[in-house]
C-alpha cells in the first residue's frame, strides 16, 4: 500500500558522468550525482482511528479514537472555512490553552482517562495516547506515510535487516519496522518516552520483537557503534532543533546534524537500504535535507527523494502540512 502523493514540484533524476571536464580538459570532481526527485506532498490518509477535523485561526480539531481534542498549530494561518474570526470552538473533549509565558494547560469538558489507544489499521499497529502538558499526544499520526514505506522497503528486501532509530521518542517509527520483519534499535535520551515506546510494542503484539531500548545521546551512542563494530541496515532519524541528552549535553541542529549523519554513515552496513530524516524545524526546506542526503551518500548507489509530509483536513479538504522528509534509498 502506498500513500497520496498530491503535488509533484520538480524533478532532476538525471545520472551525470562520475568526472566532469571544465573547457581546458581538467577534471573538475570524482562525485557521482544520484538521482534526486522532490516529491510534493505525502499524505497520511489511510487512518480511521484519527481523524483530522478542522482547522483555521491558529487550532486543530482532531479525533483520537473516541475523544475529540483542540490543539494550537504554528502552521494554521488561515481561517476556519466558513467561520468567522473568533468563533468558539464546539464539539471537543480537551481544549489545550497556549500560555502568554510558554506552555499551557489542558481544559477538559468531561473527565477523560489518562490514556488510551488508538490502531493503525494498515499495519496493524496500536498506540498508546496521553495527552501530556506540552501539547503533545505521544504520536505524531502524519508520520504513517513514512511507516508504509519503509515497511515495503524492509519486507521486500528478502533478507534479515537491522534499523537504527535515533531520537526515536515513542517509537512508532520502531514498532513499525518491527513489524515488518527488523531488528531495531530505539535510541532515545528521555527514559519515559523510551518506555512508552515499549508499551506501544506490547500494545501491537511485539514485545517478544527484537527490539533494543536505550536511553542515551544519540551522537555519543553512534560513536560507540562504531568503535564496537556494529553496522545497520537502515537508519530512521527525527532530530529535534534543541535538545538535551541524558547527561545534559546540548543538541542544535544547524550545528550538529552533519557531524551526526556523518557518524551514522560509518554504521551503514556494506548493503544499506534505505536513509530516512524527518523534520519539523521551519530552519530546514526538504531541499536541504536532500542536499544533506546527496552529499552523505555520494558514493552509493541510490536515489534520493524529498519533501513534505500532512494530513488531510475533513472540514474543506484543505491539508495541513505537518513536516519535511528527505530518504535516500538504495
Amino acid at each position: 500500500m502506498t500513500m497520496s502523493i498530491l503535488v509533484h514540484s520538480f524533478s532532476s533524476s538525471c545520472i551525470l558522468p562520475s568526472r566532469l571536464d571544465n573547457l581546458d580538459g581538467s577534471a573538475q570532481s570524482d562525485h557521482t550525482a544520484m538521482p534526486a526527485e522532490r516529491s510534493g506532498l505525502l499524505l497520511a490518509d489511510h487512518w480511521t482511528d484519527y481523524q483530522l477535523l478542522d482547522c483555521g485561526d491558529g487550532l486543530k480539531q482532531e479525533r483520537w479514537g473516541p475523544y475529540v481534542l483542540v490543539r494550537p498549530d504554528p502552521q494554521i494561518l488561515w481561517p476556519r472555512h466558513g467561520r468567522a474570526a473568533g468563533t468558539p470552538w464546539e464539539n471537543w473533549d480537551g481544549f489545550y490553552h497556549r500560555s502568554p509565558s510558554g506552555g499551557g494547560r489542558w481544559e477538559f469538558k468531561r473527565p477523560l482517562p489518562e490514556h488510551w489507544s488508538i490502531r493503525y489499521a494498515p499495519l496493524n499497529l496500536t498506540f498508546k495516547i496521553r495527552p501530556t502538558g506540552f501539547k503533545h499526544t505521544g504520536l505524531f499520526p502524519e508520520q504513517a506515510a513514512n511507516w508504509e514505506w519503509f515497511s515495503q522497503k524492509l519486507r521486500a528486501a528478502g533478507r534479515p535487516a537491522s534499523v537504527l532509530n535515533l531520537f526515536g521518542y515513542t517509537g512508532a517509527a520502531s514498532c513499525a519496522a518491527a513489524a515488518a520483519g527488523a531488528s531495531v534499535c530505539h535510541v532515545d535520551a528521555a527514559e519515559g518516552m523510551v518506555k512508552w515506546c515499549r508499551e506501544n510494542a506490547a500494545l501491537s503484539g511485539l514485545a517478544a520483537a527484537p527490539i533494543r531500548y536505550l536511553v542515551d545521546d544519540c551522537l555519543k551512542f553512534v560513536r560507540r557503534e562504531i568503535k564496537r563494530g556494529r553496522h545497520y541496515d537502515a537508519i530512521i532519524m527525527d532530530p529535534p532543533t534543541y535538545g538535551r541528552g541524558g547527561g545534559g549535553e546540548l543538541w542544535k541542529l544547524e550545528d550538529q546534524l552533519w557531524e551526526l549523519l556523518a557518524e551514522c554513515r560509518r554504521v551503514l552496513s556494506d548493503r544499506p537500504l534505505f536513509f530516512l530524516i524527518n523534520a519539523y524545524t521551519a530552519h530546514l526546506s526538504p531541499t536541504v535535507v536532500m542536499n544533506l542526503l546527496t552529499e552523505l551518500l555520494h558514493d552509493a548507489s541510490g536515489r534520493v527523494t524529498g519533501g513534505e509530509v500532512g494530513l488531510p483536513i475533513t472540514a474543506d479538504a484543505k491539508v495541513l502540512p505537518c513536516g519535511i522528509y528527505g530518504r535516500w534509498e538504495a
